[in-house]
C-alpha cells in the first residue's frame, strides 16, 4: 500500500473527498493483499469471456482518496504542459501584469480540476492504467480501498464477492488496452488532440456568450451533459470530445456487460451488487456539480455503452460486436452508439 503524496491542493482534495473511518487502519493493508491474489484469479477468466489476450500480471495497489487524486492530478499537470507552455510564450510578449495573471489562471485551474476529482474520488472503485500520461511505464491496477469498504458496509455485500466483481470491470479494461495494439495511441491521440486545442483563441468568451444566446432562443439547455466544457468547445473541440464519449461508451459498456456475465457464472450475489450500483443516485448538490462540470457524461457512459453493447449481441452476436475492435474506422460514433442498426448496417 502506498503513502498518498502531499500537494498545494491537498487540503481543498481532503475536504472535498472526505474521510472512511477504516481508511487508516490495518484492514486497507489486508484489502491490497486480497486485491493482489483477486486480479490473478480474475486474470485467467477475462481473456475467454472476451476473446482478448491478457499477457502477464499486473502490478495491484490499493489507494485512499486523496491519493488517487494525486495520481490523476499529476496526469493532468503533464497533459496541459504544452498549453502552459504555449500561455508562457505569450505572457513573455505581453504587459508587465501578464505573468502574475496567468499564474493565477494555472492555479485557478488546478484547483478546479482537484474540486471535480474530489468529488469524483468518493464514488469510484478502480482504475486501470496501463501508461500514465506522465511519461512514467506501468500496467497497474490501483483499487480505491476506503470506497471498497464502505459500498460492502453500507449494503452489506459479501467482501470477497464484490472485490471479485469490482477486479472483474478493471481486469476487462486491461484486456481491452492489452489485446487491442492500436487502442492506446489511438486514445492518447484524442487526448493530445484535445488539449492542443485548448490553447485560448481570440474572441472564444464572445463566441461562448453568443452560443448560450442562441440555445436559450431556441429553448435548448444552455449546458448540455457536457457541461462548460461543451460550452466553452470549439466545433474542432466537439467533434474530438464526441470520438472520445463514443469510445469511452464503448469500453465502459463492454467492460460492464463482460464484468455481470461472469460475475453470474462465479458469484451468488451478483445480481444485487450490480442492481445497487447502477441505481446509485447524486444528492441534488452533487448532481448539479456533475452536470457544470461535465461529470454528467461521465455517469452517462456507463448506462449508454452497456445498451449498444446489449443491442448489438441480440441483433449479431458477440462475435460481431467484436469487429467494433478491428480498427480504428470500426469503431462506432457517438451517434450509431445510440442507433446501434447504423452501425450494424456499416460495419457488420
Amino acid at each position: 500500500m502506498t503513502t498518498p503524496p502531499r500537494s498545494g491542493s491537498g487540503r481543498l482534495v481532503g475536504r472535498i473527498a472526505g474521510t472512511y473511518p477504516l481508511a487508516a487502519t490495518y484492514h486497507l493493508a489486508a484489502l491490497e493483499t486480497e486485491m493482489i491474489g483477486v486480479t490473478a484469479t480474475v486474470s485467467e477468466l477475462v481473456p475467454e469471456a472476451t476473446g482478448l489476450e491478457l499477457p502477464g500480471k499486473p502490478s495491484t495497489v490499493v489507494i485512499g482518496r486523496s491519493e488517487w487524486v494525486e495520481r490523476n492530478l499529476a496526469s493532468f499537470s503533464h497533459l496541459i504542459e504544452p498549453v502552459r507552455l504555449h500561455l508562457e510564450e505569450r505572457v513573455a510578449e505581453s504587459g508587465p501584469g501578464a505573468k502574475s495573471a496567468a499564474a493565477l489562471a494555472s492555479r485557478l485551474m488546478q484547483v478546479e480540476m482537484a474540486a471535480v476529482l474530489g468529488f469524483l474520488a468518493r464514488r469510484v472503485l478502480g482504475q486501470y492504467e496501463l501508461v500514465l500520461p506522465t511519461g512514467e511505464d506501468g500496467d497497474v491496477v490501483a483499487f480505491v480501498g476506503p470506497n471498497i469498504m464502505n459500498m460492502e458496509r453500507t449494503h452489506q455485500f459479501r467482501p470477497a464477492e464484490f472485490r471479485f466483481w469490482v477486479a472483474l470491470h478493471e481486469m476487462t479494461h486491461r484486456a481491452q488496452f492489452q489485446g487491442i495494439p492500436w487502442l492506446r495511441d489511438y486514445f492518447m491521440g484524442l487526448v493530445s488532440e484535445l488539449v492542443d486545442q485548448s490553447i485560448p483563441e481570440p474572441g472564444r468568451i464572445n463566441r461562448m456568450f453568443g452560443e448560450m444566446a442562441s440555445r436559450r432562443e431556441s429553448g435548448a439547455a444552455v449546458l448540455d451533459e457536457r457541461g462548460l466544457l461543451g460550452l466553452f468547445a470549439t466545433p474542432e473541440q466537439s467533434a474530438v470530445i464526441d470520438k472520445v464519449q463514443a469510445l469511452m461508451c464503448l469500453l465502459e459498456g463492454h467492460g460492464h456487460v463482460v464484468m455481470d456475465r461472469l460475475g453470474r457464472q462465479h458469484l451468488k450475489s451478483q445480481e444485487r451488487m450490480s442492481r445497487v450500483l447502477k441505481n446509485r443516485k447524486l444528492d441534488k448538490r452533487t448532481a448539479a456539480f456533475f452536470r457544470i462540470t461535465g461529470l454528467e457524461m461521465k455517469l452517462n457512459q456507463y448506462k449508454m455503452g452497456e445498451q449498444f453493447v446489449q443491442a448489438v449481441e441480440k441483433e449479431a452476436g458477440w462475435d460481431t460486436l467484436n469487429l467494433a475492435f478491428r480498427g480504428v474506422g470500426s469503431l462506432p460514433t457517438l451517434a450509431e452508439i445510440e442507433g446501434p442498426k447504423r452501425w450494424l448496417q456499416r460495419v457488420a
